[in-house]
């Protein structure tokens, strides 16, 4: 069995596994998370990551193994050099990442694969999750932020429409977490911290506020069925959790636009992306 471990690296965190690539299943008596500061200074970040690592490959065939990391934008994913100039991680800017980590894990370069953070959620479903068979996917993360993906049979893409032209701003204002706090605080002038504290106010705010949201999801989703084609849409990330809130409204409106598309909610959501990261590792690596 190939000896892999995918990780997914965040602005706060690292979060990794040793992968089985049969069962298609994270080995869950090696996961790791671990809390890292994006904004320290090049060492501790470069000494929390390979610390993690260590405790997550140790027994493991340096020679042998693969390790897949999902990683956010801008990167350059194929030489494994961070292109972010601004907050996270800018004392790493420009830095071979891939370079770094195989110096000091002792493993050779090639053994080492970057992937984009939403693209890794999309091959975590394809692979292990709730995506499996299909060939034309287009995926949705919805969170904190606005992630979108399309899997075109062979590898899933990072798409990149958070900062679309959306209504009067842009898609990832109307889409994300921010969009409840602030319509939540606009109807009663109190606070909310995002949909799991929505759930426990008045069903009357619920409903309307995720009816709202629906009306949005729907309009977004409408814009791009046409283009990519999707046989299903695959929606994760915290707001995912509360679909069933919104669902009813949202295929109401996809109905009324002649669209039947199928809806799957994440199977692994956090695992996605460490579980991604590796089957991506595993694809390119056999490519190459």
């Amino acid at each position: 069995m190939q000896n892999i471990v995918g990780i997914d690296i965040g602005g706060s965190h690292i979060t990794l596994a040793q992968v089985d690539p049969e069962k298609r299943e994270i080995i869950s008596s090696t996961y790791v998370r671990e809390h890292v500061d994006a904004f320290e200074n090049k060492e501790i970040i470069f000494s929390a990551w390979v610390s993690a690592i260590h405790k997550v490959a140790h027994d493991l065939v340096k020679e042998d193994l693969l390790i897949g990391i999902a990683m956010p934008g801008p990167f350059d994913y194929e030489n494994g050099i961070s292109l972010m100039q601004q907050g996270k991680f800018i004392d790493i800017y420009q830095v071979n990442i891939k370079e770094e980590l195989a110096k000091r894990l002792s493993v050779s370069q090639e053994q080492i694969y970057f992937v984009n953070d939403a693209a890794a959620f999309m091959e975590g479903e394809v692979f292990g999750g709730c995506a499996q068979g299909f060939n034309r996917i287009f995926g949705v993360t919805l969170g904190t932020g606005l992630g979108t993906t399309f899997f075109n049979g062979e590898f899933a893409t990072d798409e990149d429409l958070w900062n679309s032209p959306f209504r009067d701003s842009i898609s990832e204002d109307y889409l994300a977490t921010r969009w409840f706090v602030n319509r939540y605080k606009e109807l009663t002038g109190e606070e909310i911290s995002g949909t799991k504290d929505l759930l426990d106010k008045s069903a009357e705010i619920q409903t309307r506020i995720f009816d709202e949201y629906a009306d949005s999801f729907s309009e977004f989703i409408i814009r791009y069925v046409d283009y990519y084609k999707p046989e299903v849409l695959v929606i994760g990330g915290n707001i995912a959790k509360a679909y069933p809130y919104f669902e009813q409204r949202f295929i109401q409106n996809l109905t009324r636009n002649n669209i039947n598309l199928q809806v799957k909610i994440s199977a692994i959501f956090e695992d996605a992306a460490i579980l991604g990261a590796a089957s991506y590792a595993l694809k390119k690596a056999y490519i190459n």
